[in-house]
């Protein structure tokens, strides 16, 4: 059974005079116990609006959400049920994310406090345990955010999240803030909590690269749409959508060896005026004359497999893939 399961997710947002925008379009994605993974895509793809959809933050304006198999209750001001509380969230900035006017030790007691999880007494002894389990001290308990770096910080924030002894994690952008050393390191630490804690962790992020190196699967959203899933040695090595393989060609080479990555033409459009057809085909080399005016749906290639291109239907031999003359990709 899956963890933390969403389906045919929308979510649209009025606007006073002009189109609403529609920042999820029909996005499902699932996480299971022990597993990571990722959600990769451009900047205004719809990537964080899934996120806290997923977290029970929003609610979708279609569509559902179901955590532990029950559907997630309506987001509130009151506290959250209790079998809710094990669905936790981290967020982008460290920093404001976490109180500066607070001591670390308090503010990791808080979230053990409220949820009544253990006697005054025993709650210290658990704040030095959980910052032991993200790499730091037990004298961190005394200071403030602000004499931190961002890596601990974000291990900070990953603390306090792990303090409600949640079973799953969504966690948007936590490592774009950092620095390359940093976001390695957490990266390390967040594959091995997952490991050993057995978190199902749902990892969103615009960096292809790193998702690769935690992930043990990934889904592409474009526009608000899932395009392409599937596990992460199955999206590197043989992504099936032109948009995941653009992703990955546009990652440039630390040695600088190799081909020129291929920059990825254009803009992701406005949500609130998408193309029509496949959302992809203005910026898509490959493109039928079919994609411009009918979507494609997500279909299943094998198990763990899906995509949403004509490239990849039965139909798709019907058509010139390069009747739109827009060249190909790289490697074709």
């Amino acid at each position: 059974m899956n963890l933390l399961e969403l389906e045919s997710v929308e979510v649209s947002y009025s606007r006073r005079g002009r189109a609403p925008v529609r920042a999820v379009a029909g996005a499902s994605i699932d996480l299971r116990q022990g597993e990571i993974v990722g959600l990769v895509g451009e900047s205004g793809c719809g990537k964080s609006t899934l996120a806290r959809v997923a977290a029970g933050l929003i609610s979708p304006t279609a569509g559902s959400v179901r955590f532990e198999g029950e559907a997630l209750a309506t987001p509130s001001r009151r506290a959250r049920p209790r079998r809710e509380v094990r669905l936790q969230m981290v967020f982008q900035d460290p920093y404001s994310s976490l109180n500066p006017r607070r001591r670390i030790g308090s503010q990791l007691a808080d979230a053990i406090r409220i949820n009544n999880l253990l006697p005054p007494a025993e709650r210290e002894r658990r704040v030095v345990e959980l910052l032991e389990q993200v790499g730091l001290p037990a004298t961190a308990i005394h200071s403030f955010p602000h004499q931190f770096s961002g890596g601990q910080r974000q291990r900070l924030a990953i603390a306090r999240a792990l303090a409600a002894e949640p079973t799953a994690l969504v966690l948007d952008e936590p490592l774009s803030a950092l620095d390359a050393s940093a976001q390695a390191q957490v990266a390390n630490l967040l594959l091995q909590l997952c490991r050993e804690l057995k978190i199902a962790m749902l990892l969103i992020s615009h960096d292809l690269a790193i998702v690769r190196q935690v992930a043990d699967r990934i889904a592409v959203m474009y526009l608000g749409l899932i395009v392409e899933t599937g596990t992460t040695q199955q999206l590197w090595t043989q992504p099936r959508h032109p948009y995941t393989r653009a992703l990955i060609e546009a990652i440039p080479h630390a040695d600088g060896l190799g081909t020129k990555p291929e920059s990825l033409p254009g803009e992701v459009p406005d949500p609130a005026r998408p193309p029509a057809g496949c959302r992809f085909h203005p910026r898509c080399a490959q493109a039928l004359e079919r994609c411009a005016v009918e979507a494609p749906s997500l279909i299943p290639l094998d198990q763990e497999r899906t995509v949403a291109c004509w490239l990849h239907t039965p139909e798709k031999h019907e058509a010139n893939p390069q009747s739109l003359d827009r060249g190909a990709f790289a490697g074709d």
